[in-house]
């Protein structure tokens, strides 16, 4: 260790090696961050010790993480262990921040591109759909994750009834507004017929007989914010029409996707009325 080093760094020579800025530092010193060893009582020249360095250059590559000084100093408290600790809670939240605005940015840009198309025409329509026996299961969850988990659901679904009789339908009903940053559950429902049993989080239960309204959507435009022509003009119908909600809107599919074109109907949208 040379005279100098002994002596100890000036904060020019301290801030160069450890890639922090005279006035970052002056800042660490006030907030009790970084303290200096020694402070001339005469001139106020701070001197840093050598030793000092490794917490500098932490401090410097926590803070290029945009962490706020109040987390870097709760990493910094403990041992390494409990540094890591810390570290890996904090950069979790940031990696859902970040998929919270990425799902917002791709939010917008198909609602902005959707607003380029020409508007879709559909009809609606007016069934009376029979009590039906299901096999479902609630989840929550926002737009990113909607596909994945009325796929994933479906297929645990089916999974369970393997002794039952099934066919291709289903239907997803909407217990909240799933929106790209917020979510709200969904149930995803099979009817079948035959015996099966309650597992897990899977309920059996019966489907009360309801009136509806409904319009048909085809493969291509099964996707948001496109499909939401579909329920703005059932809200419009019901709206028309006097009507009142009597269930959660839904989803009813009526294949598999890889099973059809994309000019094939694929789901209803159904509303559930009372008069």
């Amino acid at each position: 260790m040379t005279v100098r080093e002994l002596r100890g760094l000036t904060i020019g020579e301290f801030g160069r090696r450890s890639g922090l800025s005279v006035k970052a530092l002056r800042l660490y010193d006030l907030s009790g961050l970084l303290p200096p060893a020694e402070v001339d009582p005469a001139s106020g020249y701070r001197r840093y010790a050598v030793s000092q360095l490794d917490r500098a250059r932490r401090i410097s590559l926590l803070r290029r993480l945009d962490m706020p000084l109040a987390v870097v100093a709760e990493v910094l408290a403990g041992n390494d262990e409990e540094a890591v600790e810390r570290l890996d809670r904090w950069w979790a939240a940031q990696e859902q921040a970040t998929a919270a605005k990425r799902g917002s940015i791709g939010w917008l840009r198909v609602q902005l591109a959707a607003a380029t198309q020409p508007a879709l025409a559909y009809e609606v329509h007016r069934r009376d759909v029979p009590a039906t026996k299901v096999a479902s299961i609630r989840r929550a969850t926002d737009q990113q994750g909607l596909a994945g988990t009325i796929h994933e659901l479906q297929w645990q679904v089916r999974d369970q009834l393997a002794g039952a009789t099934t066919t291709a339908a289903h239907w997803v009903i909407y217990h909240g507004f799933v929106t790209p940053d917020s979510e709200a559950t969904v149930e995803v429902c099979v009817p079948f017929t035959g015996a099966a049993e309650p597992a897990g989080t899977m309920v059996i239960r019966l489907e009360p007989a309801h009136t509806e309204l409904y319009t048909t959507v085809v493969r291509d435009d099964c996707f948001y914010p496109r499909i939401m022509q579909a329920y703005e003009t059932l809200a419009r119908h019901v709206d028309a029409e006097g009507l009142v909600l009597s269930a959660p809107v839904r989803e009813v599919y009526l294949a598999h996707w890889p099973t059809i074109a994309g000019s094939d109907p694929f789901v209803h949208v159904a509303q559930p009325v009372g008069p």
